[in-house]
Order: structure tokens, then sequence, then C-alpha cells
């Protein structure tokens, strides 16, 4: 599970408009949104980067 939706919501961000900001397809964010997709560190770092949060935030579950 990731928050990358949650994120990119926040920022009033389509899914078309993140995939420009950060050189992917739109497809892309759409697979990483539901968890088809596993993105390589680069990518993550972009992705957390463009939505203005940590690595830590976007994609790892916080202990209960």
């Amino acid at each position: 599970m990731n928050r990358v939706k949650e994120y990119r919501k926040k920022q009033q961000l389509s899914q078309f408009a993140l995939a420009q900001k950060i050189g992917v397809a739109r497809q892309t964010i759409n697979l990483i949104e539901n968890d088809k997709y596993n993105p390589s560190l680069d990518l993550c770092r972009k992705l957390a980067l463009a939505l203005r949060t940590d690595l830590n935030s976007l994609f790892w579950e916080e202990s209960e």
C-alpha cells in the first residue's frame, strides 16, 4: 500500500499532471496508485519530491 493518490490529491494534481512532472506515462501513475507496479527507488524519490513529502510517508505504513 502506498499513499501516492492521497498526496497527489492534496496537491490538486491529476495523474497526467503528476506523470508529466516526473517524466512518466499517466498509466504508470495509475499502476503505482493501484499497487500493480513497484517503482524503482529513483522513481520513488521523484514522486516524493514532486508530492512534497518523504519516502517513508509515501510508501511505508506507520506502526499502530
